[in-house]
């Protein structure tokens, strides 16, 4: 992907990086253009995968790293699905519709799913809770996917 066509997620990633004293990398904009093309979260292994069958090969140790650096500057968010494997996926901008996840606990796909009725129940506990402010939330809906369940 060239500067002029480059996905704004990767563009505001690489401004923030920056900002911070990042450098730019190769191994890195590999990773962030990954992410930025997903719709839902990835463990390491699976971007290694994906990377290596794309030519672009980073080793699993810079993914880590890299992964913890965009954690650290809030571009990243850990999403735990109970698999004893953590996944990541970008930070959705305002504008992006927020996402929880359906985990098929025969095959282990993760699936994003969304659903207004449901932000807007969890808009009206929020307004209940002991928090002064509610700042994220996580749905993980574990089950048997169609064709496991078949």
């Amino acid at each position: 992907m060239s500067d002029t066509t480059m996905d704004p997620w990767v563009a505001q990633a690489e401004r923030t990086l920056a900002g911070a004293g990042r450098k730019r990398g190769g191994a890195r904009r590999a990773v962030l253009e990954l992410l930025a093309a997903e719709s839902c979260a990835l463990t390491a292994v699976q971007i290694e995968d994906t990377l290596r069958s794309q030519r672009r090969a980073v080793s699993r140790a810079s993914i880590y790293r890299i992964l913890e650096e965009l954690e650290r500057v809030q571009l990243v968010q850990r999403v735990e699905t109970g698999q004893a494997m953590v996944r990541y996926e970008r930070v959705r901008g305002d504008s992006e519709e927020h996402h929880h996840h359906l985990v098929c606990d025969s095959c282990g796909v993760v699936m994003p799913f969304s659903d207004p009725a449901l932000e807007r129940a969890i808009a009206k506990v929020s307004e209940r809770v002991p928090l002064a402010v509610v700042s994220e939330h996580e749905i993980v809906l574990h089950g048997a996917c169609r064709q496991c369940a078949a």
